[in-house]
């Protein structure tokens, strides 16, 4: 068992356009694995938030998290049959107090964080989201098709482990949930810069059933799931190979390169790569209306008393930066029944 040559042949280290997704499996073992690099939509992402005023540009530290969790995230939606958004969410007890990465079915993605407070720049993430250890990571599945009162479902773990000693790694972070939640082994190598945000992720197949992670599966399977963890061969000696990924290769090398080189003895079973509109892409699902609902929400009196401050009600929102205004005839629009009549305009005509 051992990795291909170092020596980089011609053309490795070129950067794709394009972020994209590959999917493979291990010919005759029962091992999966996907391999994601985003760079446009990184990128736009990083963008959109360096150009908002109000906030400015993520610390590099923060930035790395996000990275990190909107390359898990897009893995994990394309690992499962779902029809909704996968969010991940870490709410944390130090500067980072949320970090969110939504990643809907048909990859379109989004990625947002709050920052309260000062960062070091080699900050980890304990510094970040788990200084008193009490930080969590919560994964939500909300379906398209939900009905009201349907509750989306929802796993949370701790940023910690067996022991309760701090992960210092989003990915052991989510091997911890994977373990828990599907009863699957799970290695994920992830890592983010200013320009790409990339992760591979290898997974045992399920003994039968879908995974937890939909909410779906029943304790029979569960059970023989459970039964296999740490004791197959082939996942093992997969693992291993894949944990020897570093950084600066999962950044800098692209993905052909990076298969050829972790897994050069194996047989890989490789399915069409995921790419441009059909692969993942930044896409923000905000909107007036919605904006909209959030006001209503609010409430009359604290939607007048905006008004009565500022003249006008203006959000922005976190994941592209957009800007919304109502003044307060929007505002009357937004909270009148049917049959009411709309205030006289203030335009002069």
């Amino acid at each position: 068992m051992r990795r291909a040559s170092r020596r980089s042949p011609k053309g490795v280290g070129k950067k794709s356009v394009l972020s994209e997704l590959h999917k493979f499996l291990f010919d005759g073992m029962p091992v999966r694995g996907m391999i994601v690099r985003l760079t446009d939509s990184w990128q736009e992402i990083l963008a959109r938030r360096a150009g908002n005023s109000a906030t400015g540009a993520y610390p590099p530290p923060v930035a790395e998290l996000l990275g990190e969790m909107t390359a898990a995230a897009t893995l994990m939606q394309s690992n499962i049959k779902f029809n909704g958004a996968l969010i991940l969410q870490i709410f944390g007890d130090g500067p980072v107090k949320i970090a969110v990465a939504e990643v809907m079915p048909d990859l379109s993605l989004r990625a947002t964080a709050k920052v309260v407070g000062e960062l070091a720049a080699d900050a980890r993430l304990p510094d970040m989201v788990n200084v008193t250890n009490k930080g969590r990571c919560a994964i939500t599945l909300d379906p398209k098709s939900r009905v009201p009162g349907q509750q989306p479902y929802q796993g949370v773990v701790p940023l910690f482990g067996d022991q309760y000693e701090k992960l210092d790694k989003l990915s052991d972070v989510l091997q911890h949930y994977m373990l828990q939640s599907e009863q699957l082994d799970t290695t994920l190598v992830l890592a983010a810069d200013d320009k790409v945000a990339a992760g591979l992720l290898i997974q045992r197949l399920p003994v039968k059933g879908e995974g937890n992670l939909e909410g779906t599966s029943q304790r029979d399977h569960d059970q023989s799931n459970e039964d296999q963890i740490g004791l197959n061969e082939d996942y093992n000696r997969i693992s291993i190979l894949a944990s020897s990924l570093t950084r600066d290769e999962l950044l800098t090398l692209d993905i052909d390169t990076i298969l050829r080189r972790l897994f050069w003895e194996e047989k890989l079973l490789r399915f069409e790569p995921q790419a441009g509109l059909l692969g993942p892409h930044f896409a923000c699902t905000c909107g007036r209306e919605r904006v909209a609902n959030m006001i209503r929400s609010l409430g009359v009196e604290e939607a007048d008393s905006i008004l009565a401050e500022r003249g006008d009600i203006e959000v922005g929102c976190d994941f592209c930066g957009k800007q919304y205004r109502f003044d307060a005839v929007d505002a009357a629009q937004i909270f009148r029944e049917p049959g009411d009549q709309l205030p006289a305009s203030s335009v002069v005509q």
